[in-house]
């Protein structure tokens, strides 16, 4: 995934931290066992600057896992000793085994009978029957299952917005649903996170980057061996060739584990970002500015300016907007001069997008071209907000090009099965409720996009299937054209 934030603060923490391993004033101790297939491995390390609420500036540093621990040593001469505070693990390698414990010895033994059983007809007192071997491995499966789950329960992380989310809620809306991989919750990112927004530390720089131990050490198993780093000239069969100091490979936290979960923990899933402008990809159901009343302040924009808080000039950030319900790629702007490039390009129709929907029937059924072009005439019915209605005379033009994909079963959440025409949208315009109307209203296409709750239905569970995702604009900075993609998730 892309940096959350700034890199260069918190890699000079790093290159401090290497200075300190190699002083002595810092060791990573081995604290529990290790896997023989992760026996000599690295940790990855990293660091996140913060500020407080007296805005003085805080270092944290961390390592992944839970089998090793920084340990700062008390005997370092004073002016020498680090800057930086140590983060530790937010579930211990104890309290892991701990939750594995009950099923360890039963899944252990289900392991060796099956390892060690032959096939026979079952005649024999030590052999195992085809039925008992398939008994014995759904067992086994089940029993993983539930020690896997007894450990997710364990890791609960604090997110900036002041909640304390359990893994299994964090799933349920970032991951589908799904059990993570494990280890999700160890990387050093949200260990970082999870400390700085339980202690109301405001995040400014992070960054992580890979150590491997110098060569002849095994430092997944020896306590107190200090890692090195080594840069692309450097290897562990070549100690000459390390530089006088350490050159960082920066890392970007992970896309399998910390791409669930840090989208959780910041409130936003960052596509890009630099010091004029933040692309975001908008989740469904969220809004993309404040709507009337106190409870529609929670949108895109203040999640934005509570992340980022004095890096953002602007007190209305959001370049462009996108409906509640729809998800997708949405550009916001850090600073003024940003921002007014950037409305200007989008009245100048100089910034392209594309959107990929989802439409409840089968558009050849009614004669609909593969592609083409439309020119529809809307405006908002003031009795029925916000609803748009056709007016020819009235309304204004919204020109939309499409390209149908292909028809593909939906599956629905009340387990029903019924076809669907997966069609990409180019507007040439920005009206409201373009694409929605294009679909659903009669002038249009006359088959409305699956959970439309305006212009169509949607069952519960459901959710509007309309994502913007890909958008085509200069920068406003550098003046390189730029695309930026995100797939999605139906």
């Amino acid at each position: 995934m892309f940096p959350p934030f700034p890199q260069e603060k918190a890699k000079k923490i790093l290159e401090e931290l290497i200075g300190s391993i190699e002083a002595g004033s810092v060791t990573i101790e081995q604290v529990a066992r290790t896997s023989e297939e992760r026996k000599n491995q690295g940790v990855m390390l990293g660091a996140l600057v913060c500020t407080d609420k007296d805005g003085n500036e805080i270092n944290l540093i961390t390592n992944s896992g839970n089998a090793k621990k920084i340990i700062l040593t008390a005997n370092a001469p004073h002016d020498s000793r680090p800057t930086f505070q140590v983060v530790g693990s937010i579930v211990t390698a104890q309290q892991i085994e701990g939750a594995l414990s009950e099923n360890d010895a039963e899944i252990h033994s289900i392991t060796s009978k099956l390892k060690t059983a032959s096939y026979t007809d079952g005649t024999d007192s030590g052999s195992l029957s085809n039925e008992e071997r398939e008994r014995l491995g759904k067992l086994r499966e089940k029993l993983c299952s539930e020690s896997l789950e007894k450990v997710h329960a364990l890791y609960k992380f604090h997110c900036i917005d002041g909640k304390v989310r359990a893994l299994k809620e964090i799933c349920a809306e970032y991951n589908h649903g799904k059990l993570p991989p494990t280890g999700t919750g160890d990387c050093c990112a949200p260990k970082l996170l999870d400390y700085a927004f339980a202690h109301e530390l405001i995040p400014i720089s992070l960054a992580e980057t890979a150590y491997t131990a110098p060569s002849g050490r095994d430092s997944s198993t020896t306590e107190g061996v200090p890692l090195a780093v080594w840069s692309d000239s450097g290897s562990a069969d070549s100690p000459t060739a390390k530089p006088d100091r350490p050159i960082l490979n920066l890392i970007p936290p992970c896309d399998e584990r910390c791409g669930i979960l840090l989208p959780a923990m910041l409130g936003l899933r960052i596509l890009w970002r630099d010091e004029a402008i933040c692309v975001v990809n908008k989740q469904s159901g969220v809004l993309s500015v404040p709507g009337r009343g106190e409870d529609k302040q929670d949108c895109i924009e203040s999640r934005f300016r509570r992340l980022f808080g004095q890096a953002v000039e602007i007190v209305q950030p959001a370049t462009h907007r996108l409906d509640m319900e729809t998800s997708g790629v949405m550009i916001l702007a850090f600073t003024k001069a940003a921002h007014r490039e950037m409305n200007r390009q989008f009245e100048a129709k100089e910034v392209e997008k594309e959107y990929i929907a989802l439409l409840d029937g089968v558009l050849a059924k009614k004669g609909i071209a593969e592609h083409g072009t439309m020119e529809l005439f809307f405006r908002l019915d003031i009795e029925n907000r916000p609803h748009q209605i056709w007016d020819a005379e009235n309304g204004k033009s919204a020109v939309t090009e499409w390209q149908i994909l292909g028809v593909e079963r939906y599956h629905a959440p009340d387990g029903s099965v019924r076809p669907a025409t997966r069609v990409l949208f180019k507007p040439h315009t920005g009206r409201t409720h373009q694409l929605r109307l294009a679909s659903a209203d009669n002038h249009g296409f006359g088959v409305p996009i699956i959970g439309d709750t305006l212009y169509g239905h949607c069952d519960e569970g459901e959710r509007l299937m309309l994502h913007a995702q890909k958008i085509t604009f200069t920068h406003p900075v550098t003046g390189e054209r730029m695309t930026i993609e995100c797939e999605a998730e139906f």
